[in-house]
């Protein structure tokens, strides 16, 4: 990395990122964000490096999920809570399928900002700047609110301090208590299919936890049943932002450069051209790093991304989001996984079943459908157990709240009630009943892969 700069990234094409009218006004919150002090430590960067590490050997899964994106009007302390409690109840199902350790990384504490596929909306014959998020601009649809303000990330650093704050507590503070599984079902999730199931799955985890109590193992002696470590990423997308919060780590003998915004980051689909700006910045930091693949991924160039990603072929530093759609994943993801495994180069893979699943409904509204979301994630697997290769994980948009955003699911959320509770700012999430109804066909998933593992293993012995 000696050719490599926290800020050699502005010497390179850039995409998806918005065009501020005043920018001395942007140099100042830049240096403002350069003194404050790191979100995340580099020590805890390279921890998740490790765990990255094991899912991509297949030693522990990953649960990636969170806001499509976050908004200033809807931080606050209970929507943190309900979206951590949904990831726990989750992680908690997948372990008890797989009968591995869960990874979970939140899409909080900075997924602010969203690339758009258009730089203008237009509506009434008006056209406007995009929606950005709320790192960039507002929502509404007016002139004012539309211009791109630097003041914004000053803000998202607030909000993101504070979020982190809250989730530190809540992991290490004792809701992660294993003998509190009961308590942890929200309100209008109660009496559903998915909570039923749930509740059945927490009375046999009860019932060892009794066991191992009697062993002399609880709460008060074993950390392990009480707190849980839990990770926040998003997708690098403002890289000035990046930059201001990219540290070098002079404590430890593995020096190097961190990106401090979270604990990993991402590239995306529209980003992750090899000669651009955002690939640039993401060579050089040292935390695990995400790269999105989309249908038009093309192997070769995949392969020279890699190597530019993951130049040592480090185990852990970088994963594959895979968001083909449910009708594109068998047939695109193949050759990628064919072309990896080929070339000996060493990444996880992920399923983000979200993104290529996007429609519009006929009242107008974006929306996304259960059956397709469950049939991209099948095909992930099918995929994987055809190519001898590794599911790592699963990465969703979801939220602790009761919306109505995706069609489907136990509720049976159709096209007509979508309105009743549109709360998104951005894209459509799964509320906590069909997050868990996920769980559930993937722990049965993952269950199916330890059954053929354990095959494999008794017929070599």
């Amino acid at each position: 990395m000696i050719d490599w700069k926290t800020d050699s990234w502005r010497k390179f094409p850039i995409k998806q990122v918005p065009e501020y009218s005043n920018i001395s006004n942007v140099a100042l919150v830049e240096k403002e964000l350069s003194i404050r002090p790191p979100l995340v430590f580099a020590e805890e960067a390279r921890r998740l490096r490790k765990r990255m590490a094991d899912v991509a050997e297949g030693k522990a899964f990953l649960l990636q999920g969170g806001d499509c994106a976050e908004s200033f009007a809807e931080h606050n302390a209970n929507n943190i809570r309900d979206s951590f409690r949904v990831l726990l109840q989750m992680a908690v199902v997948l372990t008890f399928g797989s009968a591995l350790p869960v990874i979970k990384i939140g899409r909080l504490a900075g997924q602010y900002s969203k690339p758009r596929s258009s730089p203008f909306e237009v509506i009434n014959d008006v056209s406007l700047p995009s929606y950005r998020g709320d790192m960039v601009n507002d929502m509404l649809f007016d002139e004012e609110a539309r211009k791109p303000d630097p003041e914004r990330l000053l803000k998202v650093y607030d909000k993101s301090a504070a979020t982190l704050n809250l989730l530190r507590a809540f992991a290490g503070g004792g809701m992660a208590d294993l003998t509190k599984l009961h308590e942890w079902n929200l309100e209008f999730v109660r009496g559903t299919k998915a909570a039923e199931k749930y509740k059945e799955l927490a009375a046999k985890i009860t019932s060892s936890l009794e066991f191992m109590k009697a062993c002399g193992m609880t709460p008060e002696n074993t950390p392990q049943l009480r707190e849980t470590e839990f990770y926040t990423s998003h997708e690098g997308l403002l890289l000035n932002y990046e930059e201001a919060l990219t540290r070098k780590d002079t404590i430890t003998e593995e020096k190097g450069w961190f990106a401090t915004s979270a604990h990993m980051l991402w590239i995306g689909d529209r980003t992750r051209d090899i000669d651009e700006a955002h690939v640039e910045y993401m060579r050089g930091i040292a935390n695990p790093i995400g790269l999105k693949c989309g249908p038009s991924t093309n192997p070769d160039d995949l392969l020279r991304l890699i190597e530019r990603l993951n130049p040592l072929n480090q185990s852990g530093r970088l994963t594959l989001i895979a968001r083909m759609g449910s009708s594109e994943i068998q047939k695109k993801l193949k050759p990628l996984i064919t072309a990896v495994k080929k070339s000996g180069l060493i990444v996880g893979w992920c399923c983000d079943p979200m993104h290529g699943n996007t429609v519009k409904a006929s009242s107008g509204f974006k929306t996304r459908k259960m059956d397709d979301i469950m049939t991209e994630v099948k095909g992930f697997f099918e995929v994987h157990k055809e190519m001898d290769t590794i599911p790592g994980g699963v990465h969703f948009e979801m939220t602790g709240q009761n919306v109505t955003e995706c069609v489907g699911g136990v509720y049976e959320v159709n096209e007509s009630n979508l309105a009743d509770r549109y709360h998104t700012h951005c894209d459509p999430r799964l509320n906590a009943t069909q997050s868990l109804e996920l769980a559930f066909l993937l722990a049965d998933l993952l269950s199916e892969n330890r059954k053929g593992l354990n095959k494999e293993i008794a017929a070599v012995s």
